[in-house]
């Protein structure tokens, strides 16, 4: 595999790692792929544990998910809070702050696809 794709994916996977380490949220990255010049598509799993938040942060694009199970909030600023449960999709914009927040009672498990920019971190903690 190219020097330059590792480097990448390693970034992709580090960058992850950072919201990981927030207590009672996982990422795990399932595919990384080129989609389009300068944007790369990210497929991923997230759990949130009761109780857990993701932290505000950013992305270098859109993020789309589908909730497989369990319920919470998306606070993204600016807009009301959305609630979510199983068989919800969201879209957050690329660059809005945003968290999400279990409300309910068992893990959020989410369906994340990302199209970002090439060579930008994965996410931005929010200031």
């Amino acid at each position: 595999m190219n020097p330059i794709r590792w480097c990448i994916i390693l970034g992709v996977v580090a960058g992850g790692a950072i919201f990981a380490q927030s207590p009672g949220i996982k990422r795990t990255v399932v595919k990384t792929q080129d989609v389009s010049e300068g944007h790369e598509a990210i497929i991923a799993t997230v759990t949130i544990a009761p109780g857990a938040s993701a932290v505000r942060h950013s992305h270098p694009g859109e993020e789309m998910s589908y909730v497989i199970e369990g319920e919470g909030e998306i606070l993204i600023d600016g807009q009301p809070p959305l609630h979510i449960k199983a068989g919800d999709g969201y879209v957050i914009p690329a660059g809005a702050i945003h968290d999400a927040r279990n409300t309910g009672s068992v893990p959020i498990k989410l369906a994340a696809v990302y199209y970002l920019e090439k060579g930008k971190p994965f996410a931005t903690p929010a200031k």
